[in-house]
């Protein structure tokens, strides 16, 4: 009866939180797979057409356009966020007030896309931004950042960069205070230099962490979205046009939930893959200590 009684007010007390998980994520994804093989409009009668969608999506050239910018920004910002956020987590891990400047390079992290998207066109401006004008004090003509094809994509890895480095420095530096100084001490012993101890000891202690970092930021940066929307609205030329703007512009522009569904699924696809070939390859680099 005891064992009962607890079984009842466990489940009780997961219950909102399993509700919640089976009405927003199990629930859509179940829904989108059964879309992904309907025709529908999101208004009249559904019907059913196999794999129509997804010859459809495969063969249209704005799904492999949004497939190639999405590749294209993905390789711009996991490196450098992921860098980025090591080294600024390594300048402050010996420093005093680490609370204050772990709030101040995480304060853009909790910050609205939207705000963070216009203040960054202001920033970006071609004819009167900050950013260029300050090139222009140092004899460098900037480009037009946001409305030229070679230079919308790096723009907008440059403001997601700046955006979410904050997230990977803070679990840097988690990582790196998980650290038990004995294994510095002993390198010291042995006459270790400080490049030595970073390269034997810090980065094969944070394998763990990158890994993790890593997987979210790929997770992150193949749903890019709000960037593109509200700065270029996918353009110049459909430049930074990506996946899920593209499964946004099937579904809500031309109505066609069908297409917009097995986009959605191929990019869960690509995701699932890209998660799994990282687990798969984790067991060769990743360390735990102990």
């Amino acid at each position: 009866m005891l064992d009962r009684n607890r079984n009842f007010w466990g489940y009780f007390f997961i219950a909102p939180q399993l509700i919640g998980l089976l009405a927003f994520w199990v629930f859509p994804l179940f829904f989108t797979f059964v879309m992904s093989t309907m025709k529908w409009d999101g208004f009249g009668a559904k019907q059913f057409i196999g794999l129509a969608n997804f010859i459809t999506t495969f063969s249209d050239p704005d799904f492999q356009k949004a497939l190639l910018n999405t590749v294209y920004y993905t390789v711009l910002t996991i490196p450098l966020s992921v860098v980025l956020g090591l080294l600024v987590a390594l300048a402050l891990n010996k420093v005093r007030g680490k609370t204050f400047y772990r709030l101040f390079f995480f304060m853009p992290v909790v910050t609205s896309s939207v705000s963070i998207g216009v203040i960054w066109m202001w920033i970006l401006n071609g004819d009167f931004g900050i950013l260029n004008q300050l090139l222009g004090y140092a004899g460098i003509q900037g480009p037009k950042w946001l409305t030229d094809t070679a230079w919308v994509i790096p723009s907008i890895a440059m403001l997601s960069i700046w955006w979410g480095f904050g997230f990977n420095m803070v679990i840097f530096l988690a990582g790196l205070q998980g650290i038990s100084p004995t294994y510095y001490e002993a390198a010291e012993i042995d006459g270790a230099n400080g490049f030595r101890k970073f390269w034997h000891i810090t980065l094969p202690l944070l394998s763990s962490t990158t890994f993790l970092i890593t997987t979210v930021a790929i997770i992150g940066s193949f749903q890019v979205f709000d960037q593109a929307f509200v700065m270029t609205n996918g353009g110049p030329a459909k430049a930074s046009y990506t996946l899920v703007y593209h499964i946004f512009d099937k579904a809500f522009i031309e109505f066609k939930m069908g297409q917009s569904a097995s986009a959605a699924t191929v990019l869960f696809v690509i995701i699932l893959g890209l998660t799994l070939i990282q687990f798969r390859g984790s067991k060769r680099w990743v360390h735990y200590e102990g």
